[in-house]
Order: structure tokens, then C-alpha cells, then sequence
């Protein structure tokens, strides 16, 4: 009997890491027809993000890619140094010469077990709009952030250039996106791709709440139900589980750093039927 094509998921690779370089060299779908989703941070360098893509999308029938934080850095020893929104477009450009789907290109239609949906990356940015109790604003919220220690890496690599600022770049990203999303045909289902979470929830577990601010934007908590979203898949957070929010399922399909999956068992990447029946996890 053959087995109908799935829609895997996983993201935050990491392959600058030897450990979760070998585990990415490891996947291989369950059938040649199965898709899969990498929601973002496959790794920092063009070279690496190039290679890990390129061996995925020889091996899937479809490989879909939103981008994370850490493609977006630009750091001193990258080949590529453009900056910003430039640096995005040509990860776009990259992605395109190997045969993998972004958020440039038309949202592709998956059929296989649990479709048909519309499979849509997406690419938000966040804004600061997840701010720690008791501040009001992204100077205040940032200010808390600093005294507690907590400081995203971004700040110093993620440069939003041509915009002012990487609020602005969100505003920008989010508008785009709601156009797109808004003439998906109305009949279908969606699988919304975000590396950052779509809504606040899932960031109320983070060891260090003031990590919120860099994990997404405020602007798009409705859209699991103004989209018609079958679920969302997100990273990031490096804290791969399941949650539910207006019935609808939100997973989070990270690997992360070795010292946070080691300790967890895992012998191998995780792979997601994200349109399975019924919670896995």
C-alpha cells in the first residue's frame, strides 16, 4: 500500500555545529513525495545555509524555507557580507538556484495526507511588542532587558537596513504578508510558517521573559483565524512542543544548540507530520 506524501517540519539546524551538521546529513523522508518545512536559522554563513538546503532539497520531494534570525546576521568571517534587506534578497536568490520555495514565491498547494492546504512561508521580523511586565515601550522594555542581562545577539548582526529600524523593516514585512496571505483562495486551509511565534503564547515559558522582545510582533495574533490556519509552525524559541490557541495548533519544530537537545535523548533531527490527526506532543 503506498504511504501519501506528509508535510514534515523542522527548523533552528544550526549546522555551524558539527553534532547537528551530522544530524541534518542523517534526514531522509519517509516517502521520495513528502514536503518539508525549515522555519529559519539553518545557520549564519551563505555557504552552510547552501549546503544543508541544497542536501534537503535533493532529498524532498519539496523543501520550504522562511527565514530565522541567524541568515539574516551579518558577521565578519560570512563570505557575503550585504546587510539587511539586501542580504534577505539575495538569501532568496540562493534558495531559488537550489529549487527550494520562500516567502518570495507563490505559496505552494500540498495534497498529500491532511490536505489540501495552502503551504505559506512567511518572513515578520518582531518589533519590541512583546514587552516584559511593567514597561511601556521598546526604551523602557529594553532597559529591563539590559538590567536582567538578557540581550539578543541581534542587536549587534541583524542590521535593518534600508530601514530605519528593525520595527520598521517589521511593518514593512507584515503588510506584505497580510497582501499575500489576504489572496490565498478562500477555500483553503492554511499552514502558516513564521520562525517567530505568530502569537505571545508560547514565549510565556522562556526561562528569561525578557528574550520576548525579540520573538515576534503583536501585529499578526490574529492571523492563525483571519487566515484560516490548520496549524503554525514556528522556531526560534528553541523549546520544540505544542500548544493551542482558539483550536487551532501552534508547533514549535526547533532542533537548536547540542546542549539543549542532548539532554533530551534525541539521536536524531526531529521531523514533524505538522497535519497529523490529534497532538504528538
Amino acid at each position: 500500500m503506498t504511504t501519501p506524501p506528509r508535510l514534515l517540519a523542522t527548523s533552528d539546524l544550526h549546522v555551524t555545529y558539527q553534532q547537528n551538521r551530522q544530524f541534518v546529513d542523517a534526514i531522509h523522508p519517509h516517502s521520495p513525495d513528502d514536503w518539508l518545512i525549515v522555519a529559519g536559522d539553518v545557520a549564519e554563513k551563505f555557504d552552510d545555509v547552501e549546503w544543508a538546503l541544497g542536501l534537503l532539497r535533493r532529498r524532498f520531494a519539496r523543501v520550504v524555507w522562511s527565514p530565522g534570525n541567524h541568515e539574516l546576521w551579518t558577521t565578519k568571517d560570512d563570505s557575503v557580507q550585504a546587510r539587511g534587506e539586501v542580504r534577505y534578497k539575495q538569501l532568496v536568490e540562493l534558495c531559488r538556484s537550489i529549487d527550494v520555495l520562500t516567502p518570495e514565491d507563490a505559496f505552494a498547494v500540498f495534497e498529500g495526507a491532511g490536505g489540501p492546504v495552502a503551504v505559506a512561508p512567511l518572513f515578520t521580523l518582531y518589533d519590541y511588542t512583546f514587552r516584559p511586565a511593567g514597561t511601556t515601550d521598546k526604551v523602557s522594555a529594553l532597559a529591563a532587558a539590559q538590567n536582567a542581562g538578557v540581550v539578543c545577539t541581534d542587536e549587534y548582526f541583524l542590521h535593518p537596513d534600508p530601514y530605519p529600524s528593525r520595527e520598521a523593516w517589521c511593518a514593512a514585512r507584515v503588510a506584505e504578508s497580510e497582501r499575500r496571505l489576504a489572496a490565498v483562495d478562500p477555500s483553503l486551509r492554511t499552514v502558516l510558517i513564521n520562525h517567530w511565534p505568530l502569537v505571545r503564547d508560547p514565549t510565556f515559558v522562556l526561562r528569561y521573559p525578557e528574550f520576548a522582545l525579540w520573538c515576534g510582533t503583536e501585529r499578526t495574533a490574529d492571523w492563525h483565524l483571519r487566515f484560516r490556519a490548520a496549524v503554525a509552525v514556528y522556531g526560534h524559541l528553541h523549546i520544540p512542543r505544542t500548544i493551542r490557541k482558539d483550536g487551532v495548533r501552534f508547533d514549535e519544530v526547533s532542533l537548536g544548540y547540542p546542549r539543549e537537545w542532548q539532554p533530551r535523548g534525541w539521536t536524531a533531527a526531529p521531523l514533524l507530520d505538522v497535519l497529523r490527526e490529534g497532538d504528538a506532543r
